[in-house]
């Protein structure tokens, strides 16, 4: 099965899902509305299709994998609804429709945000099942550091802080890291967590999303620079009018999507445990090899996609 028809597949399924969790959770206050305006509709779910796929790897169960999914795009939801605010990016549109603080005012949007990153944490302590108590504190540690300021809301201050400024390549991707791919890696390696797989293991889990990540965000540039708004459903063209710093800005599109390809391959050469690799990582980490081949084929699809000037996520609205 081609994985963008997976990937559909799984977001019609999760959004049933999350959909009936908010409205379990929150009630019909102002802010719940606001929290469920960024949150409902939201893009491609692809932070919560590696979670399911993880999973797999390690047997974690349906529900407790939708409940981390869930987390994680609260607290996907709550950046953006940041991310837009006039004090950072100052974007009118999200996701084909008005930002949370054009439709609710800024102060409502902030505490939207505020509320979905709680919330996140939330689902976590209060509705995993069977589950260790002391891998759950782990997964919210672990949590706590992919969103603070070692992780998204670091990046996002480099992000700001970086405009209109010279930069080597290693400044862009530490950004990029921090801001777009501590996500992707713990939702990733979650699953690994609360498993309580080896050092290898979690590390396996990291480094892909890590990758994946780094992909994503340079994806999401390229698309910011040649779609349109109906494509993107955000104003295109505004991280080069704001003088954002990326890898495109350095390295060039043609150079930036050869970088994205070098991760790709190294990673899979790294840790694919086929005949030529397996006396190398068959001791190092532990999960169910028959899983792996659609993670691959996620990271492989990207940079063709990428290489196409078509993304691997679709016309992805982020």
């Amino acid at each position: 099965m081609q994985i963008n028809t997976l990937i559909n597949q799984h977001k019609k399924k999760f959004d049933k899902f999350y959909i009936n969790i908010l409205n379990k959770k929150l009630d019909n206050s102002l802010l719940s509305k606001a929290m469920k305006y960024s949150s409902i509709d939201g893009g491609k779910r692809i932070r919560a299709f590696l979670v399911s796929q993880s999973s797999k790897m390690v047997n974690l169960s349906e529900e407790n994998t939708m409940i981390i999914s869930s987390s994680i795009e609260s607290i996907h939801s709550y950046s953006l609804i940041h991310d837009d605010l006039p004090s950072m990016d100052d974007d009118d549109f999200r996701r084909g429709k008005q930002s949370n603080h054009k439709k609710f005012g800024e102060a409502t949007a902030i505490l939207a945000g505020d509320a979905l990153h709680d919330f996140a944490f939330q689902l976590i302590s209060e509705n995993l099942k069977n589950i260790n108590p002391k891998q759950n504190l782990k997964l919210i540690n672990y949590l706590t550091k992919s969103t603070g300021h070692e992780g998204l809301a670091g990046g996002q201050s480099l992000d700001l802080l970086y405009e209109n400024k010279n930069l080597s390549k290693n400044k862009i991707v530490e950004m990029y890291n921090k801001k777009t791919g501590k996500l992707f890696e713990f939702s990733f390696a979650a699953p690994f967590i609360l498993k309580n797989k080896n050092t290898n293991t979690l590390k396996f889990g990291k480094n892909y999303g890590s990758v994946f990540g780094t992909i994503f965000q340079i994806t999401d540039d390229i698309l910011d620079e040649i779609n349109s708004f109906k494509e993107i459903g955000k104003t295109p063209g505004k991280d080069k009018k704001q003088g954002k710093r990326t890898l495109l800005s350095v390295l060039g599109k043609i150079k930036a999507i050869e970088f994205c390809e070098r991760l790709a391959e190294e990673f899979i050469k790294n840790y694919y445990n086929g005949k030529t690799n397996r006396k190398n990582t068959n001791s190092r980490i532990s999960f169910d090899e028959r899983f792996l081949h659609q993670p691959y084929q996620l990271l492989q699809l990207s940079c063709y996609r990428l290489r196409t000037s078509t993304p691997s996520i679709g016309r992805l609205k982020s």
